[in-house]
């Protein structure tokens, strides 16, 4: 089976060769495994791997200014939301950081009209990602698009204020909501009546757990964000594609209410967090949802051994994977600059190796 036929395959709950193996990582990493395999751009990367990759075409915006703002780089001083970044150096690795949130001060609804960067939907740049599409989708499933919530809320007013915000303020947070809704919603009518065909999944992210627990009480996530998503996810259908939902963390006390709402394919699960257990996911959500990830790589990709990578893997295989069905292995989030090589390789052999449970 080629890549895209075998994601498609599991996707769909059809019969498969062997599941398949996605991958992660930043792109300090990316320019290493290039210079491991010795090709000059990451589609030959992929191969030389042995990769089944989930292609990643997010929309890029372009400001009045003439800055391109991507959803995690950006030519200019704000993302597209107007929220203001600087890039810091750790280690081997350039991150992006956001600096104040731009919607602190703006406390009523009315006062909304005032903020100056909403984003202007006919910005995106629909055509490049339409192009990226087109090309990646004769050999690989494309994720298309990236949209978010309460990602986007907390970016905008700040963590804390966006948490007393749904707790004291709810006109104000619906308020705010209802045009990160409208914006995003635009985008997506826009993109998917040009490229729904070249893609299979849409991304939606939305972090709603932290390490140990929710970051905000189920009841609240099911009164402010469950209605979107669903609405979210009613839009993606309607066009014949998936909904590829990712959030870190502890997020068991809301997985029954996300596949509720419409969520085809659930990413990373973190199993290290309380309550993620991949046994007891499988055998509680197994015939609802795909799951998408599974190798932890705060500790094993990034500091374990080579057997220890292999075991993390068989693990993922025999559980999350049971019956050789729902399950796309992955690192459980972007891989970081100083992970051994040979572990991601080990990781990425290990699946190839491996005919499932």
């Amino acid at each position: 089976m080629t890549p895209r036929e075998r994601i498609l395959a599991v996707l769909n709950r059809q019969p498969v060769d062997r599941l398949p193996v996605d991958l992660w990582h930043t792109s300090e990493v990316a320019a290493e495994l290039r210079r491991h395999f010795n090709v000059t751009d990451d589609v030959a990367m992929w191969r030389a791997l042995g990769l089944d990759k989930m292609v990643l075409d997010f929309i890029d915006y372009r400001t009045e200014k003439g800055d391109r703002v991507g959803a995690w780089e950006s030519t200019g001083d704000r993302t597209m939301w107007g929220v203001p970044v600087r890039y810091i150096q750790a280690g081997q690795a350039r991150y992006m950081e956001f600096g104040d949130a731009p919607l602190l001060g703006y406390e009523t609804p009315a006062s909304l009209q005032d903020f100056p960067w909403w984003p202007q939907v006919e910005r995106f740049e629909y055509d490049a990602a339409i192009a990226l599409a087109q090309r990646a989708s004769q050999d690989y499933a494309v994720i298309g698009g990236w949209f978010s919530f309460f990602e986007i809320y907390c970016q905008m007013r700040g963590l804390e204020q966006s948490m007393m915000d749904l707790a004291e303020d709810p006109e104000l947070a619906e308020a705010i909501l209802d045009r990160i809704e409208a914006i995003q919603t635009g985008v997506m009518e826009r993109f998917f009546d040009r490229a729904a065909k070249h893609l299979s999944l849409v991304f939606v992210g939305d972090d709603i757990a932290g390490q140990k627990s929710l970051l905000m009480s189920a009841k609240m996530w099911q009164t402010h964000l469950q209605p979107r998503l669903k609405r979210f996810c009613d839009l993606i259908h309607s066009h014949g594609l998936k909904v590829f939902y990712h959030t870190d963390g502890a997020a068991r006390p809301l997985l029954k209410s996300l596949l509720d709402s419409g969520v085809d394919v659930l990413n990373p699960v973190q199993h290290a967090c309380p309550g993620m257990e991949m046994a007891e996911l499988k055998q509680e959500f197994g015939r609802r949802v795909i799951f998408h990830g599974g190798v932890d790589n705060q500790f094993i990709l990034s500091h374990g051994t080579v057997a220890q990578v292999r075991a993390e893997v068989e693990d993922c295989l025999q559980t999350l994977g049971a019956g050789r069905q729902g399950f796309i292995c992955c690192s459980c989030h972007n891989v970081q600059p100083g992970a051994p090589l040979e572990n991601i390789i080990a990781m990425v052999e290990t699946v190839r190796q491996s005919k499932g449970a």
